[in-house]
C-alpha cells in the first residue's frame, strides 16, 4: 500500500525528528535529528533504528539543528551509503553543530570515565569526529525553489521557512502524492530572516506540521529583555545565557546592541563563549554580505553602515583559556554560551560556578524539553545535577520567551490556512499536550482530519 510515511521521531516529543516516506522502491528519510532532554529521551539515541541504515537510500536534511540532523553520523557508521540533501547554509552550520555534538560527546565519556559517574565501565561517545567527517562527504547542496528527482515520481523542493539560516519547509511528490512538511516553522518577526514563504496553492494529501508551541502563544514585550538584563546587571553579577547556538546567539547579540543604543542597558562586556556560536555568527556575517536569499533586504542594508551584533563591548572566546577565565570575573557583564538547553557545552561548567551566587542571573531564552536542566531551572529548582554532582541553585532564574524562533499556535494556523486542502494532517514535534492542542485547533478552525502519529507505525499516504 504505498507510498507510506512511518514518523521515527519527535512524537509526543520536541526533539529527535526523523521520518521516513517509502515509494516502494525508494526509501526517503527526512531529518535524523539527535533526542535531545531527559535521560530516557536521549537513551533513544542508543536504540537500533527502525530499518537497517543501508536500506535508505537518501536523507532530506531541513535545517541544522541538532534535533534535525544529530543523528547523521551514526545511520553513516551503521553503513548508510547514500546522498544527504541540505540547502546551502544547512551544510555549512551541520558541519559546525555535528563537530561540535562529537566532540562534546567525546570530552562527556572521558569526563565521565575519569570521575566514575557514569553507570558504564568504559563509557562510549554516541559517535565520533571521524564518523562526522566521513558524514560530510555525503552532502549535496539544493538551492530553495529547485525541485530535486530522486527518481520517477519521487521529488523534493525546498522552500524558505524563517526558522534558522538554511532552514527549509518541503513539498514531497511521490507516486502522484503530495505531502508538505513544516519542519521547524519560522515566525514572520525574524530579525534576520525572511519570513516563511507562502504554501504553493495546490491540494495536498499529507501535511505534517511542527506543533512545539501548538497550545501557546508568544505574549510578550519587546522590552521584556532589555528591562529582564538591566534588572540582572543592577544587582551587580554576572548575566548568563544559555543560547542555542546558530541563530539565537545571533538575534540575542542584536536585541543587546539594540537594548545599549536605547539606553536601556549599560554598556557591559558581551562574551560569546562557544566556538560552534562563533562559527555561526560568521556564517550569518557572510548570508548576510552574500546576498543570501533566505536574508532579509533591510539587515542588508543596515550590515553597510553598522555591525548589528556589536555594541562595541563584545568578545569572542574561542579558546578553553578564554572560557576558563570568565570564572575570574568579578563585575558585571554577559556571557552567552551554548546549550540552549544547558545540556552541554561550556554553558554547563558556567552553571557549575555561577549558580553558587545569589547577585548571578541565568536567562533562559528558548524552549526547554522535559527533563533538561533548562527545563529544570525554569520550573523553579533548588539544585541541578551537573557531571553526577547535584549544585544547589541560588542565582535568580528568569525566562523570556520573545527570542522564539518557533512559530506559536496562531501563526501556525495562520499559515496552514493559505493551504487550499488536504486529506490528513499529522502534528508531530510537540510535547503530547501541545500537539493535542494543535490538533483540536485544526480539526475545528481548518476543518482537516489531524491526529497525533504512533511512533513507527506506517501509515498510508
Amino acid at each position: 500500500m504505498y507510498p507510506e510515511i512511518t514518523f521515527l521521531g519527535a512524537t509526543e516529543s520536541v526533539t529527535g525528528s526523523r521520518y521516513l516516506v517509502d515509494s516502494g522502491t525508494f526509501k526517503l528519510l527526512i531529518d535524523a535529528g539527535l533526542y535531545q532532554g531527559s535521560k530516557s529521551l536521549e537513551d533513544k539515541n542508543w536504540e537500533r533504528f527502525y530499518i537497517n541504515p543501508q536500506e535508505i537510500d537518501a536523507i532530506v536534511v531541513t535545517h541544522a539543528h541538532l534535533d534535525h540532523c544529530g543523528y547523521l553520523p551514526l545511520l553513516v557508521r551503521e553503513g548508510f551509503s547514500g546522498k544527504i540533501y541540505a540547502t546551502p547554509y544547512t551544510r555549512k552550520l551541520a558541519a559546525v553543530i555535528l563537530r561540535d555534538s562529537a566532540h562534546l560527546q567525546m570530552e562527556d565519556a572521558k569526563y565521565a570515565q575519569h570521575k566514575g559517574y557514569s553507570k558504564h565501565k568504559n563509557p562510549q561517545a554516541l559517535y565520533d569526529l571521524e564518523d562526522v567527517e566521513k558524514t560530510l562527504t555525503h552532502f549535496v547542496d539544493v538551492p530553495y525553489h529547485h525541485p530535486l528527482n530522486l527518481e520517477d515520481g519521487f521529488t523534493v523542493t525546498f522552500y524558505p521557512s524563517g526558522h534558522i539560516l538554511g532552514s527549509a519547509y518541503l513539498v514531497t511528490e511521490v507516486l502522484n502524492k503530495k505531502i508538505l512538511s513544516t519542519s521547524d516553522m519560522g515566525r514572520p518577526t525574524h530579525p534576520i530572516l525572511v519570513s516563511p514563504e507562502d504554501p504553493p496553492q495546490e491540494n495536498f494529501d499529507v501535511v505534517v506540521t511542527e506543533s512545539t508551541y501548538g497550545n501557546r502563544i508568544h505574549e510578550t514585550s519587546p522590552d521584556e529583555f532589555g528591562e529582564v538584563v538591566a534588572q540582572a546587571l543592577s544587582r551587580g553579577g554576572v548575566v548568563l545565557i544559555p543560547a542555542f547556538a546558530v541563530d539565537r546567539t545571533e538575534v540575542i547579540l542584536m536585541a543587546l546592541r539594540d537594548a545599549v543604543v536605547r539606553g536601556k542597558i549599560p554598556k557591559v562586556p558581551i562574551f560569546v563563549d562557544s566556538p560552534m556560536a562563533l562559527a555561526s555568527l560568521a556564517f550569518y556575517r557572510e548570508a548576510i554580505t552574500g546576498d543570501a536569499p533566505e536574508v532579509r533586504e533591510d539587515i542588508k542594508e543596515i550590515y553597510t553602515r553598522i555591525d548589528p551584533f556589536n555594541p562595541g563591548t563584545l568578545y569572542q572566546m574561542s579558546t578553553v583559556e578564554e572560557s576558563k577565565s570568565l570564572n575570574e570575573i568579578d563585575k558585571s557583564c554577559v556571557i552567552i554560551s551554548a546549550s540552549g538547553m544547558a545540556s552541554g557545552g561550556r554553558v554547563v561548567h558556567h552553571l557549575a560556578h555561577l549558580l553558587l551566587h545569589s547577585k548571578n542571573t541565568v536567562i533562559l531564552v528558548g524552549f526547554q524539553s522535559a527533563g533538561s536542566r533548562g527545563h529544570a531551572l525554569a520550573q523553579g529548582a533548588k539544585e541541578i545535577r551537573i557531571h553526577g554532582e547535584m549544585v544547589p541553585v541560588h542565582a535568580m532564574v528568569k525566562s523570556v520567551e520573545s527570542f522564539s524562533v518557533h512559530a506559536d499556535s496562531d501563526e501556525l494556523i495562520s499559515w496552514l490556512k493559505k493551504i487550499s486542502s488536504t486529506k490528513m494532517a499529522y502534528a508531530v514535534h510537540g510535547e503530547l499536550e501541545a500537539s493535542d492542542a494543535l490538533v483540536k485547533r485544526i480539526t475545528q478552525e481548518l476543518h482537516w482530519k489531524a491526529e497525533v502519529p504512533k511512533a513507527e507505525h506506517p501509515y498510508q499516504i
